[in-house]
This record gives C-alpha cells, structure tokens and sequence, in this order.
C-alpha cells in the first residue's frame, strides 16, 4: 500500500505541475488521490481539512510573515548600497574585485532580507556598472552574482530553517539558526574562490593602491546599523531573550526605524511593502496547512517506513545513503522550489537519517544547502534567471561558467553532509545540542 501511495502521489504530484497547477494545490490533490484507495471520499475530505488548519493553526509560524516583512523593508530601505561598500572596502584588493564583492554582498544581503532572488537583483544592479567598466565578462558576473545569491538563504534569520524546524516536529530554531552560518559562509568561499580563479585567468585586477582603514571604516560605519539587525536578533534568539517569533517582530521594527531614518521608506511604498509580504505569507503558511495533509497521508500509509525499507535494503551505509538522498534531492530541486521541497522530503528522510543517529540539526543544513542549489539550476532557478537578467546575457552564454560554480558548490554540500562539524560545531559550542 505505502509503494502504491507513494507512486500515487509523484505521479499526479509531476502531472499537475507539468500542467502548472500551484504547487500548494499540486501537493493537496496528489495527497487526496493517494488517502482515496484506502479511506473514503468524505473522510479523506474532512480529515485533510483539519489536517491543514491543524498544520496552520501553530504559533510560531507567525515568525515566518514577520521575517518577511522585516525583509521586504530592507529590500525597500537602501540597505544594498551600503553591503556593497562595506565588502568591497575589505575584499576589494582580490583579483576581480567588483566579482568578489558582489558575492560577499550577496551573502550579506541574502541573510538580512532572507531571499536570493532579491539579494541577486538588488547587489547586481549596484555592482553590473563598474563591472561594465571595467570590461567583465556580462557572462561570468552573472554567474557569479547569481550563484552566490542563496549563500544568504543559510545565514538566520532564515525562513526556510523556521518551516524545517515546524515540519520535523520541532527541532530548536535557535540551534538551526546558528547551525547555517558556517554553512552558509562556506557557499560564499566558494563561490569567492571559482571568482578569483576566473579573474586572474581573464586578467581582472582589484582596486590599485594601498588597503585602506580609513576608507573601511567609514564603509563600517555606514552598514553597522544594517549588520546590527543579525546580531540584535539573532543574538537575542540564542541567547534566549526572546523566541524566534519575538525577535522576527523586533526584525520588523528595526527594519521599518532603519528605512525610516534612511529616508528610503514612505507611505505609498510601506503600503506596497505590506501587500505584497501578506501574499508571499499566505502563499508560504497555505503550503505548510496543504503540507500536513500530504504528511498525515504519509503516516496513514506508512510511506517513511517503506522509502526506509528501500533504501535500507540497497545499502546499510550511512555514507552511501546520504549520497542518494543528496541525489534524489539535487534532481528534485531542478523542479520544485526550496520550500514545498522542505515541505514533501523532510518527512520522508528525517526518520532514516534519525535512525543511524544522524542530527536533526545537521539533516536540516544538509537539506537547506541542497535544495538551495535548485534555485539556481534550470528548468525552475529563479535566481539564477534573475542574475541573467540583470547581467543583460543569456542562459547559453552563462550556463558554462555556472558549472565551475556548481561543482565548488558540491564540493561544500560534501563537506556540510560528511563533516558533521561544519554544522554542529557552533551550536554545541553555545550549549543548544548535547
């Protein structure tokens, strides 16, 4: 029954969105169709109802619309100028300064307004003239802008942490959120890496003259109110001053005092700023409701339990196995975007990773950093349309600098999957994980 359930479900699942129905409606219609060949039509229909309110119904999902909000402020608040200054004042002596920059930036940016798309817009459009100038490759600074984007995805506060710690029962956000930061580093280094080796192959140099204090302070000076929102916040979340739900709130005042102080943030645009973050909420908190239904349909018919049959039946290694779900996650991520993809695999490979006494904590960065990758590899990379976009190229023209960026990118999935420290390390070193 589980087999035939699962097969149910991937298979109206791919139908529905090669039809391109949401993926919110996608994923309750396949889960309805799977529960039908075993319970009725008029339970299944009630059930999956409650199911769903149940699923939105959780206090701390309310984090998530905060974020958000908090973000979208900053996107609006002037805030990508002055990441832009600040990283250059410190990286800008590498070869291909303005490329370095922007993935820094991008690291940067990502984290503060928790999107990559954004982060790949709004630093690209700040960093695409000099590079203009300076005669870069409209090609490879676009691969470099969008590559490096979902680097901020990993870095807290992050959404995409929050709704995997909702979906696997509740794994402590304050450990996920400092967890991410050395993941999300390792991204940007490289992505840094893949830059300047490219640079010195073209013959992009870095800003002549002497490293500037001078000039690194002041650049400082300027993002500090900007950088202050992670440590406040994050700070505050580890600290265990307040929940994860508190301090989004707390985001959302600093965010909105900062543009206001800026001079960036009016009426009008606070007006539009709140329209839109209600419907990417909605969107978000809609798919978490449907998301219960599909794991209540998972647990009725014992689908974890058959995948971890199946794959435990190929190989008993957990090194092997972890090599297959990474592979089975990278394809799915080609087509599903990072957060229903959280929503559809936690619950089918937590239990099997749990179970030769792998971390929830460590699955969670290990899943973010993969399923990151989707969203910038075709045919569903947002982020990476947008980068070219900005960059005026095309796909064909960026595509062969991309691979020399995916392949450092694996490279430091390997290490996030394989070398439990890169995650782990920093919340057992503040006492979250025993």
């Amino acid at each position: 029954m589980a087999i035939q359930a699962l097969l149910i479900i991937i298979v109206v699942l791919a139908v529905l969105l090669v039809l391109g129905v949401p993926i919110a409606y996608a994923i309750g219609i396949s889960s309805l169709v799977a529960i039908l060949q075993t319970v009725p039509l008029d339970i299944s229909v009630v059930t999956a109802a409650q199911r769903s309110f149940v699923g939105m119904s959780k206090f701390s999902l309310t984090a998530i619309p905060f974020f958000i909000l908090a973000g979208n402020i900053m996107n609006q608040g002037g805030i990508a100028k002055r990441l832009v200054d600040f990283v250059n004042a410190i990286l800008g002596k590498l070869p291909g300064s303005l490329m370095v920059t922007n993935v820094g930036a991008n690291a940067l940016f990502g984290a503060i307004s928790g999107s990559g798309t954004a982060a790949a817009a709004a630093v690209g459009n700040m960093v695409r003239e000099g590079e203009e100038e300076a005669g870069y490759d409209p090609s490879l600074c676009a691969a470099a802008n969008g590559a490096s984007a979902p680097a901020g995805l990993l870095i807290p506060p992050s959404n995409t942490l929050i709704t995997y710690s909702l979906i696997s029962g509740g794994t402590s956000v304050a450990a996920l959120f400092l967890a991410g930061y050395i993941p999300g580093v390792l991204w940007a280094l490289c992505c840094i890496v893949v830059a300047i080796i490219m640079a010195k192959k073209k013959g992009y140099v870095g800003i002549k003259g002497k490293f500037s204090f001078k000039t690194l302070g002041i650049a400082t000076l300027k993002a500090i109110p900007a950088l202050s929102l992670i440590v406040v916040v994050i700070g505050g979340i580890i600290k265990g001053v307040f929940t994860a739900t508190e301090g989004s709130a707390i985001a959302v005042v600093y965010a909105l005092l900062l543009g206001i102080l800026y001079k960036n943030i009016t009426w009008k645009s606070f007006v539009e700023i709140l329209i839109d973050s209600m419907k990417m909420s909605g969107m978000i908190v809609f798919l978490i409701g449907v998301s219960n239904v599909l794991s209540w349909v998972m647990a009725f018919t014992q689908i974890p339990q058959a995948i971890s049959a199946l794959l435990l039946g190929i190989t008993d290694n957990k090194y092997i196995l972890l090599f297959i779900m990474n592979i089975i996650l990278l394809i799915a991520g080609t087509f599903i975007d990072v957060t229903p993809a959280i929503l559809i695999f936690t619950p089918l490979f937590l239990p099997i990773v749990t179970e030769f006494g792998m971390n929830p904590v460590h699955f969670g960065l290990m899943l973010n950093y993969n399923l990151c990758i989707g969203s910038i590899t075709p045919p569903v990379g947002n982020t990476l349309f947008v980068a070219i976009k900005v960059g005026k190229t095309n796909l064909a023209k960026t595509m062969p600098y991309m691979a020399l960026f995916y392949i450092a990118i694996f490279i430091g999935l390997m290490l996030v999957t394989y070398v439990p420290a890169v995650s782990m390390a920093l919340p057992e070193m503040a006492g979250l994980i025993k």
